[in-house]
């Protein structure tokens, strides 16, 4: 039996795919995993850790109630005038407790407040629905109906949203009139913490002083700008406030921030050949107003209009502009 000698044949039915057609390879350490970590961090507590706290919570509450009841009592039965004293003294500071929480309670309401008619606008917006989009802009005038600052503002609105036919007209001119003001003090709190945290990073040779500042200046940003807007915090809403404001950073730019936060940061490592203090400084800066422009995102009752969106490069220019030498013009927003 002779061997057959050359190329064989097969033939195939169906056609093979080729390589152009191949799923694509799922990004594991990407935008998807970090959105995965914003969506888990932002996550509420668990039932059985909501549970856990609030008992020991009823515990804790329950063993100070009972020490002091006693201790009262004992001072009392010893010296009546200091019994009384201890009493009245007590009696302040719970006075003093009722007064907190119920400032609490407004500011966690005022952060609602604001919350609420973002994601309106964002639904009016999506939808295209006059009404609800009017509906939006009567409540922005009944939320800086007391504010003297947006009174100009509030005027001009109240002649020009007759001649708006459609929700995206109708919103971008309430952002114009009312939110315009208000986004250029809110950029000067970021510019002023960005300042503050390069300079404190370049000039202080401590150890975690620059961690320290930039952890209080931000904080203090974040309160700040949620004031500018009309969502003043309390001390936990603050606490509540910053964790929604990282879950944001993180879902929407802590890894692909694009060539805005890149620029910024490329200018520090360039500067940090002159001094790596002052390379640090830039950077830290950058990070500052970042988080800034993620604080601006969630405060804001309306989502940034085409083109509004302050700028990383922008803001860091403008802040660090003559602090470590002759700065460059800033741009235009």
């Amino acid at each position: 039996m002779s061997e057959t000698r050359g190329p064989v044949v097969f033939e195939v039915e169906d056609e093979v795919p080729g390589p152009d057609r191949a799923p694509p390879v799922p990004d594991l350490s990407g935008p998807a995993a970090m959105q995965r970590l914003a969506v888990r961090s932002a996550r509420p507590a668990s039932r059985v850790a909501r549970l856990f706290w609030a008992g020991l919570g009823g515990v804790v509450s329950l063993v100070v109630s009972v020490a002091a009841w006693d201790f009262v009592m004992r001072l009392l039965e010893r010296s009546p005038v200091l019994g009384w004293v201890a009493v009245a003294l007590i009696a302040i500071t719970l006075f003093a407790l009722a007064i907190m929480a119920l400032r609490e309670l407004a500011a966690f309401a005022r952060l609602a407040r604001l919350d609420g008619i973002q994601k309106a606008a964002a639904g009016a917006l999506v939808s295209g629905d006059l009404g609800a989009a009017r509906g939006v802009v009567d409540r922005l005038e009944r939320l800086y109906a007391a504010r003297d600052d947006t009174k100009w503002g509030r005027e001009r609105l109240a002649e020009r949203r007759g001649d708006a036919f459609d929700a995206d007209a109708l919103l971008a001119l309430a952002e114009l009139e009312l939110l315009v003001p208000l986004d250029a003090a809110a950029r000067a709190e970021v510019e002023a913490a960005a300042r503050q945290v390069a300079t404190v990073t370049a000039v202080v040779p401590l150890a975690l002083a620059d961690v320290f500042t930039a952890l209080t200046a931000n904080m203090r940003m974040i309160r700040r700008i949620a004031e500018v807007y009309g969502g003043r915090a309390g001390v936990f809403g603050s606490w509540r406030l910053t964790r929604t404001v990282l879950a944001h950073l993180v879902a929407t730019g802590a890894v692909a921030v694009g060539d805005d936060l890149i620029g910024s940061v490329a200018g520090g490592g360039v500067l940090s050949k002159l001094s790596r203090r002052f390379g640090e400084g830039v950077i830290n800066g950058a990070l500052t107003a970042r988080v800034g422009v993620a604080a601006m995102e969630v405060c804001r009752p309306l989502p940034f209009g085409e083109g509004r969106r302050p700028s990383v490069t922008g803001l860091v220019r403008r802040a660090l502009t003559g602090l470590f030498g002759r700065g460059e013009p800033a741009e235009a927003e």
